[in-house]
This record gives C-alpha cells, sequence and structure tokens, in this order.
C-alpha cells in the first residue's frame, strides 16, 4: 500500500510542484502552492460529495417524505387524543430524521476525503520544513510544520 501511495505521489508530483514555482521567493512560491493544492483538495472533496448527493437523492428523498408524512400523522394522532399512536408514530418519525441527519453527516465528512492525499504529498516535499512562530505563540512550541500551513487555507 505503501509503494502505490508513494507511486501516485510521484506521478502527481509534477503537476503539483508547478503551484509551488510561480515567483522566486520562496515563502510567497510556498504560500501560493499550498493555498492552490487546498482549493483542488476542496474542490475534488465538493464534487465527490455532489456525485454522492446525486445517486442517493431518492433516498434522501424518501427518508425526507416519510419523516414528514409521519410527523403530521403523529400530530392528527396527538390532536385527537390518541397518545399511543402518537408515541409510535413520532418515533418513526425520528427515527427517519435519524437516519437523513447520518446520511447527510456522512456525506458532510466525504469532502474531507482529498486532504489525507494533500498532506501525504506535501510530507513527501515539505517533510523538515519548519516555520519559525512569534510571540505570544512562541512560548508554547518554536516552529510549526507543512500541516499547520495546510490547515488554515482549506477554510
Amino acid at each position: 500500500m505503501v509503494d502505490a501511495l508513494n507511486h501516485f505521489y510521484f506521478l502527481i508530483d509534477g503537476l503539483l510542484i508547478v503551484f509551488y514555482r510561480f515567483t522566486d521567493i520562496a515563502i510567497v512560491d510556498y504560500m501560493i502552492g499550498t493555498f492552490c493544492l487546498s482549493m483542488i483538495a476542496v474542490v475534488l472533496g465538493e464534487f465527490t460529495v455532489s456525485i454522492a448527493l446525486k445517486f442517493n437523492k431518492k433516498y434522501i428523498g424518501q427518508l425526507s417524505e416519510k419523516m414528514n408524512r409521519k410527523e403530521s400523522m403523529a400530530i392528527a394522532a396527538y390532536e385527537k387524543g390518541d397518545m399511543d399512536g402518537y408515541k409510535a408514530l413520532n418515533k418513526q418519525a425520528s427515527d427517519a430524521w435519524g437516519k437523513k441527519f447520518f446520511t447527510m453527516m456522512g456525506h458532510s465528512a466525504a469532502i474531507l476525503w482529498p486532504i489525507p492525499f494533500a498532506l501525504g504529498w506535501m510530507q513527501t516535499r515539505f517533510q523538515g520544513v519548519d516555520f519559525e512562530i512569534s510571540f505570544p505563540f512562541s512560548l508554547v512550541m518554536d516552529s510549526v510544520g507543512y500541516t499547520f500551513s495546510f490547515s488554515p487555507s482549506i477554510y
């Protein structure tokens, strides 16, 4: 598996390193390249989620419809005074809501899948490069690595 990842990083290296060579100022090139790399990761993640949502649209729609239908039926049962029916229907509506919620949470987490690959490639290029940090953060640590510089650029 490690050999496959190293081969993958070698294949994409020529494409990604271009973003790190716009100027002859090392720190500026690093920031531009890291910003571009993080944008590529965001676009890949968003594209993946949009495909997943497209394939799951019917299922998510069914969950929404079931949730709304059971909720309406529960309200009607409550208004009629049928507390047992209300509780049963409300539980079914809550179950449908939970399934939809966790389905959408899974889709949200799917946005993040490119980040470990981007950081893995950065490790092959920038492992050992440290950035000094200034006061008051220097009281905690003297420097940070490439992972710290990648993280803020994805937001």
